[in-house]
């Protein structure tokens, strides 16, 4: 797992259009923007935030798939149904967290892998926020 720290000084404001775009039959498109998107936006904690490069296809069904770029922030607190990246055996995961009764297991989002139960010695290491891909890849 590649893990990045944001650099909070550079600004990119990118044009943000602020009408939704059809997935079904074309919309007229707007000749107009009203805001600009920065990265930047989607950091709400610096300090605690960091860019994290998704491996493997555990978490296809989550819409995670391998090179996606996350948004990851430690101080989060995790709850049920959080998408955690999860330090097991001093190795770096990324699982959904499920309580159960009164265990926290980590659940992959694809069926070829295994439950794991949140042991005492394992850590959450921070709560991802958000996903980007490369559709051009």
């Amino acid at each position: 797992m590649e893990i990045y720290k944001p650099d909070i000084t550079s600004q990119c404001p990118l044009p943000i259009f602020l009408f939704a775009v059809s997935a079904g039959f074309p919309s007229p498109a707007e000749d107009f923007t009203e805001k600009t998107l920065d990265l930047n936006d989607f950091i709400e904690h610096p300090a605690s935030t960091f860019f994290v490069r998704a491996e493997g296809d555990s978490m296809i069904g989550a819409g995670i798939f391998d090179g996606d770029l996350l948004i990851v922030d430690k101080s989060i607190t995790p709850k049920h149904n959080s998408i955690v990246i999860a330090s097991i055996h001093g190795d770096l995961t990324m699982k959904r967290l499920i309580k159960k009764g009164d265990k926290w297991l980590l659940k992959p989002e694809n069926p070829d892998y295994p439950i794991l139960e949140l042991e005492e010695q394992s850590q959450i290491w921070g709560v991802v926020k958000n996903c980007m891909r490369d559709l051009e890849k």
